[in-house]
């Protein structure tokens, strides 16, 4: 049974960082695009990043360029998303989500819809 498991949200404060852990179990990520998305109350769900498992590849909205990095440890069959510099407009419940990536002109890249989803990890960033 193919599942995500989300961990290492909390509360912090503005201008901290944290590190959020997407783990999977039931099958290998190898040959997956992982993306992260937040939904903060009252909002609709956004797109945050992505990565390519196989070759790498990441991609981020422009709200968080410069201060979220995607990684994955394919040993540990988990994706990471490193939080710097938080400020409140990132408080949301972050989740992640797997789905085959599509192949473009390009190359694969980043699927617009997933299939498979986390349950949550909750990230608030106030003082």
């Amino acid at each position: 049974q193919l599942q995500l498991v989300e961990s290492g949200g909390g509360l912090v404060q503005p201008g901290g960082s944290l590190r959020l852990s997407c783990a999977a179990s039931g099958f290998t990520l190898d040959y997956y695009a992982i993306g992260w998305f937040r939904q903060a109350p009252g909002k609709e769900r956004e797109g945050v990043s992505c990565i390519i498992i196989s070759s790498g590849r990441t991609n981020y909205a422009n709200s968080v360029k410069g201060r979220f990095t995607i990684s994955r440890d394919n040993a540990k069959n988990t994706v990471y998303l490193q939080m710097n510099s938080l400020t409140p407009e990132d408080t949301a419940v972050y989740y992640c989500a797997a789905e085959l990536p599509v192949l473009s002109g390009s190359g694969y890249v980043c699927p617009a819809a997933y299939d498979y989803w986390g349950q949550g990890t909750q990230v608030t960033v106030a003082s």
